[in-house]
């Protein structure tokens, strides 16, 4: 049986669950994971949030859960068919399609959350189910053939912006490579920094620009690219909490996407800079921390994710100097600097 298959008659389950539920003369009841804080936990052994194992149940006795069954069902039957036709639609082509059905929806957001509920009862990601979000995925520059539907392209010879991350990575296949890591760097300044001073072919990696916080489906194309086809991951952001933030997401996951983790963490992933030794041992130009800063480097250092020594140290040393560093900081020293002499320093030391 195919994906496609797979994930039809998961959908159609939650039907068939009702409808068993009504031929028993029983009340019609969901059970849905909760995603409730007290049942999000820090897998050691995974490293990273997974899912406990508390449900929910949602039940048509119930007169405030009615709406929500619905939403559900109207949901997953809108999805059912958008797998069947091939076709995928975005979040916010959803929320606007519901206003033609029989349920409301508040707004966008709350449209959104019934589509991870359904993801997390049948253990199938959104996309999966034909969901798409807004954002573009990274885009990749470096020797990499993939292959999306009947189409190959090396993101070599893509344009100096690279290969856009799809949506739907997961079916897109590897093809060839002749690369032997990924750096994935936070902004799209320091990404053709990089194409221009020829990074590719001097670290033969393939360079990830990350437009910020990644998007799903660049987790996903990080985590394939890692276990599929063994590259070790980098990761180079401004050097402030939240760049160490948007790493730890790559390497750990998030807590609100704990349900699909083990899809698209990265644990093996590392974190090159821009961390506060280096701000310190480059005499980088820095600003100084603001309070929300100090307030959010006090919750990673609480946070499982960064209870590892490396990076207690580097948060205790971000607080004690009261200085951010951005990545392009390096420019103090020319504009090739981070790419001759920054980066390979960093590598000869974590390789």
């Amino acid at each position: 049986m195919n994906k496609k298959d797979i994930t039809v008659n998961k959908l159609k389950s939650l039907g068939e669950i009702i409808l068993e539920d009504v031929e028993k003369n029983s009340v019609p009841a969901i059970k849905v994971p909760s995603r409730g804080t007290s049942n999000i936990v820090y897998d050691e052994d995974k490293r990273y949030y997974v899912l406990g194992d508390r449900y929910g149940r949602r039940s048509l006795g119930n007169v405030k859960q009615i709406s929500k069954i619905a939403q559900m069902v109207y949901v997953a039957n809108f999805c059912k068919d958008l797998v069947r036709r091939g076709k995928t639609a975005t979040l916010r082509e959803m929320y606007y399609v519901s206003e033609g059905w029989d349920v409301e929806f508040g707004d966008q957001q709350e449209s959104n959350i019934v589509g991870e509920d359904l993801e997390v009862t049948l253990g199938m990601t959104r996309e999966d189910l034909g969901l798409m979000p807004e954002e573009d995925g990274a885009s990749v520059y470096g020797n990499i053939t993939i292959q999306d539907d009947d189409v190959e392209i090396n993101a070599l010879k893509a344009g100096k912006s690279g290969y856009t991350i799809s949506p739907t990575i997961d079916e897109v296949q590897f093809v060839d490579h002749d690369v032997k890591r990924v750096i994935a760097v936070e902004t799209m300044g320091m990404f053709h920094r990089m194409v221009q001073e020829d990074a590719y072919n001097k670290f033969d990696t393939l360079i990830v620009g990350l437009k910020g916080q990644a998007a799903r489906a660049t987790r996903r194309f990080l985590k394939r690219v890692n276990e599929e086809l063994k590259l070790p991951v980098y990761i180079m952001n401004d050097g402030d909490p939240w760049g160490f933030h948007i790493a730890m997401v790559i390497i750990s996951g998030s807590a609100k996407l704990a349900h699909v983790n083990h899809q698209l963490a990265t644990p093996d992933a590392k974190f090159i800079g821009v961390t506060a030794s280096d701000i310190i041992n480059y005499d980088l130009p820095t600003d100084p921390l603001k309070d929300i800063d100090v307030l959010r480097l006090k919750e990673l250092s609480k946070d499982p994710r960064y209870r590892d020594e490396a990076w207690q140290m580097e948060i205790k040393k971000m607080l004690k100097i009261g200085k951010k560093a951005e990545q392009q900081s390096f420019s103090k020293y020319g504009l090739e600097y981070v790419v001759d002499t920054y980066l390979p320093e960093k590598l000869e030391q974590m390789e």
